[in-house]
Parts: C-alpha cells; structure tokens; sequence
C-alpha cells in the first residue's frame, strides 16, 4: 500500500504498536502458560502474535503487492519508471519484508513489554514510525514527498516547474491515489480497530485501573499522539534541519534533541505514556499479588499481636 522502500519500516512500526497496545494480555499470557507443556509456550501459540501476523500478511503485503504491478514507478518512488524497471523478485521481496517487519516488531516490543521496560516497547513503535515518515518526507536525496506525491514518472519530473499545489492535485485526481484510499481505508481501520481493541481490553484486566490515571477516550487519543503524530513532527523536524545543515550536522542535532525530548526519566514523553496504563512491571509478579500485599500490610497495623494471615491462593489465569 506504500512505496518499496518503507514498507519494512511501516510493519516493524505496526508490529511494535500491537504489541505495546496488547501489552497487558501478553503478561497474562505468559502467566497462564506457566508450568504447562512447550506447545502451549511456544510463541506460535501467542493469539495476538498470530493475529499480527495474519494482518500483516492479508492486508498491508497483497495491497503492496497489487500497487506494484499497477503503478511500479510510484510503488518504488520512481527508482523504476515502469515494469521493465522492476525485477519481479520485488513483489516477492515486499510481501516478506512486511510480514518478516511485523514479526520482529513485534517481538522485540514483547521482550521490553514482558520484563517491565514497556516504555522502551514503545519507542519501538516511535523508531519504525520515524523511518517511515522520514523517507516519505525526506527520502535519499531530500524528494521523499515529491515522489511521494506524483503517481507517474513524467509528474515527478515536472513536479519543480508545476509547483505543490498542482502536483497534489494532480495525484489527487489519479487513479494510484483512489487505490490508495480504498486499501488504505481497509488496511489503516483494521490496524486502528486491533490496536484500540487491545488497549481496552488490557484495561479490563486486574490491575489496570490504579495504571489507566485519564479516561479512556482521552488515553487512546493519547497513545494515538504518541504513537503517530510525535514520530510525524520528528520525521519533519528531521527532514528541515537535514535541509539546513548538512546529513551529518542535521541529523547530530535531531538525535541530540531526540535523546532530550524521550529518554530522561522526567521527560514529557514519558509523563504522557505513564498515563495510558501500560504496564510497567515484570510479566512474573502479579497486580493482583501487588495489591494484596499492599491491602496485608496496611492491614497489619491493626491487626491482633500473633495471629497468622491465613493463606491466600490465586489462579495464575485471567478471569
């Protein structure tokens, strides 16, 4: 549904943010799975990861797929100017980059998720989103955007004497644009609906409520923020001080203020994504567990000198 060369960068993006949105239930997960045989702990047993996986498999890569054949100079932002230009192998290459991209979002945004550094998760999504906007902003040689947006090789070529606003409209009124629409509407709403999904249904599960500090309409427009707007003004931000300074000076002082704006611990970024609930605890201790504890020792000061607290058991299963 995008060009050759983000895709990948669009399906580690995609594959990072299910995982951080499914958060919660890849912790009970591994907690229900606890003690049970290999099959069932085996990751191709994982619902949500199977789930990103299909996704990524029926929607983003044969949409992709189909936009190469039909228009493979916008499909590779004009490297070809037509089918002679485009080894068929590239088809092959960008259903698997997806898929393949997905997957190792995915997974390493589980890794942080599961051992309580789910912030670090995120900034999974945050990178996969940044590259993506970079090369349709930017590219590689600062006409990410004009190829972007011209649907044939002749409008990128005229693209400087025509202007932006006739060059938008031009690919506006083309056919690769209607294409875009129609699959993105199908690809981009189904990626919303999963991940929106998950973020409540995590927040159902014991112990999201002391975690969830702002309603949940206003937490999703939150994640939504974080998680696409934010790698947005980056991208561009990236892509102005490239075009003034130089590649090595400006993207020196994008990381320096990148650094500055998401990794102090007293950052606005990580203000803003400890609101939405996310958990940031290891998978093996239990909200449940914390919160008992918590409710024995506050219980304890009032309690009778020398008499036991009877033993609790808990289900290590949701529900």
């Amino acid at each position: 549904m995008i060009p050759v060369q983000a895709a990948p960068l669009w399906a580690y993006g995609i594959g990072a943010t299910f995982a951080v949105a499914a958060g919660r239930q890849l912790q009970w997960w591994e907690r229900s799975v606890r003690g049970e045989g290999v099959r069932t702990r085996s990751r191709a047993a994982n619902p949500y990861l199977a789930l990103t996986l299909l996704y990524a498999a029926l929607l983003p890569a044969p949409t992709g797929a189909y936009l190469m054949w039909q228009n493979p100079a916008w499909s590779t932002m004009h490297a070809a100017r037509g089918h002679d230009g485009v080894w068929a192998g590239f088809a092959l290459f960008y259903g698997a980059s997806v898929v393949v991209g997905a997957l190792l979002g995915f997974l390493v945004a589980r890794l942080f998720v599961l051992v309580g550094a789910g912030y670090w998760g995120y900034l999974q999504a945050v990178a996969g989103y940044f590259l993506l906007f970079f090369t349709l902003i930017h590219g590689w040689d600062g006409t990410g955007y004009e190829r972007l947006l011209s649907a044939d090789p002749q409008a990128f070529a005229d693209w400087p004497a025509e202007g932006v606003a006739n060059g938008v409209l031009a690919f506006a009124t083309s056919g690769t644009f209607l294409a875009v629409l129609i699959f993105g509407t199908a690809v981009i709403g189904t990626m919303l609906l999963a991940e929106i999904g998950w973020l409540v249904e995590g927040w159902r599960l014991p112990g999201a409520a002391a975690d969830l500090k702002v309603p949940r309409v206003i937490a999703v427009a939150i994640a939504g923020a974080g998680v696409y707007g934010l790698p947005f003004a980056g991208a561009l931000g990236a892509s102005v001080l490239v075009r003034l300074l130089g590649w090595w000076a400006g993207i020196g002082v994008f990381a320096l203020l990148a650094g500055v704006v998401l990794l102090p611990a007293r950052s606005p970024v990580r203000a803003l994504y400890g609101l939405v609930g996310v958990p940031d605890r290891h998978w093996q201790v239990e909200p449940e567990a914390e919160a008992e504890a918590g409710e024995r020792a506050g219980a304890g000061a009032v309690a009778e000198p020398g008499r036991a607290e009877p033993e609790v058991r808990r289900t290590s299963r949701p529900g």
